[in-house]
C-alpha cells in the first residue's frame, strides 16, 4: 500500500504544472484527490490519468479567488471521500513589472489569487482538520519572499505565504494539524514568467512532487512550521525572521546616536551587505 492510502487531499491549482505533478504523485502514492483548477479541461484530463491508473479523484472547478469556490473544493473532499487529510495550497499567478509600471488590476488579481485563496482554502481546511484532530497543509511559498527585482507583487504575496505558514502552525499544532512551506524550483509556466531566472528545464514539477507527499504523509508528523526549500537535488530548511546581532541599547536615543549606531555598529548587519549593493 502506497504512504497515503486511507487520505484525502485537495490539491490547488491542480491542472498543470506543479499542482498537477503534485495530484498525480499523492495519487499514486494512494490518496484520493481532488483536482482544483480554474480552467475544467486540465483538471478533468488529471482526474482521467488518476483513475486509469486505478486511483480516486473528482475535479472541483473554480478560482479560490473566490471564498466560496475554496470552500466548495473541500466541502467537495469531505462529500466525495468522507474527510480531508491534506491540502496543496498551490494555486497562484505570476508575472514581472517595474514598480513604477506596475498595474493596479493586476496586483489585485494575483494578492486575491496568491493571497486570499490560499486563505479562504487553509481556513475552509483547517475547520474540518481541526475537528478530525489530523491533517497537513502544504503551502506553495518563494524564496522570491526576500525580495525579487520586478517582481515586487509576487514577492509580497509569498512572504505573506510564509507568514500564514507559521501562524497557522502554532494555532493548529495543538489540534494535530501540521503547515509547512515549500519553496520549489521548478521548470513551469509560472516560472517561465520570470524573466530574469527561470529555472532550468531539467528542473520538472515531478521531481519536485516527492516532498509534497512527504509532507502530507505520516512520515513527517516531527515537521511543522517550516519553511523549505526544495530543488531537484538540494533541500534545506530557510531561516525565519529573527532580530540579528548587535542588538544595540540606549535609553534615550536621538538622531546623532542612530547614525552612530548604523555607521560604526550595524553596517556590518545590512543585508545585503554594502559589498553587495544593487546596482543597476
Amino acid at each position: 500500500m502506497g504512504i497515503l492510502a486511507g487520505k484525502a487531499v485537495v490539491v490547488t491549482g491542480a491542472g498543470r504544472g506543479l499542482g498537477r505533478a503534485s495530484a498525480l504523485h499523492a495519487a499514486a502514492c494512494g490518496a484520493a484527490v481532488v483536482v482544483n483548477d480554474i480552467d475544467g479541461q486540465p483538471a478533468e484530463e488529471v482526474v482521467s490519468l488518476i483513475e486509469d491508473s486505478g486511483g480516486r479523484a473528482v475535479t472541483s472547478v473554480g478560482s479560490v479567488a473566490d471564498p466560496g469556490q475554496a470552500d466548495a473544493a473541500v466541502q467537495r473532499c469531505l462529500a466525495e471521500f468522507g474527510r480531508i487529510d491534506g491540502l496543496v495550497n498551490n494555486a497562484g499567478v505570476r508575472y514581472q513589472a517595474l514598480v513604477w509600471e506596475d498595474m493596479p488590476e493586476r496586483m489585485r488579481e494575483l494578492i486575491e489569487v496568491n493571497v486570499l485563496g490560499s486563505l479562504y482554502c487553509g481556513s475552509a481546511a483547517a475547520r474540518a482538520m481541526r475537528e478530525q484532530g489530523t491533517g497537513s497543509i502544504v503551502n506553495m511559498a518563494s524564496l522570491a519572499m526576500i525580495g525579487q527585482r520586478t517582481a515586487a507583487t509576487y514577492s509580497a504575496s509569498k512572504g505573506a505565504m510564509s507568514s500564514m505558514t507559521v501562524a497557522w502552525a502554532g494555532e493548529l499544532a495543538e489540534h494535530g494539524v501540521r503547515v509547512n512551506a515549500l519553496f520549489p524550483l521548478a521548470h513551469t509556466r509560472m516560472a517561465l514568467a520570470d524573466t530574469r531566472s527561470p529555472a532550468p528545464p531539467e528542473e520538472t514539477p515531478e521531481r519536485i512532487a516527492p516532498i509534497v507527499t512527504y509532507l502530507l504523509s505520516d512520515l513527517s508528523t516531527a515537521v511543522t512550521g517550516q519553511l523549505i526549500r526544495f530543488t531537484a537535488n538540494k533541500v534545506h530548511i530557510v531561516r525565519q525572521t529573527s532580530a540579528k546581532e548587535p542588538v544595540l541599547r540606549n535609553d534615550g536615543w536621538e538622531v546623532h546616536d542612530i547614525a552612530e549606531a548604523f555607521d560604526n555598529h550595524l553596517i556590518d548587519a545590512l543585508e545585503p551587505p554594502p559589498s553587495q549593493r544593487w546596482t543597476r
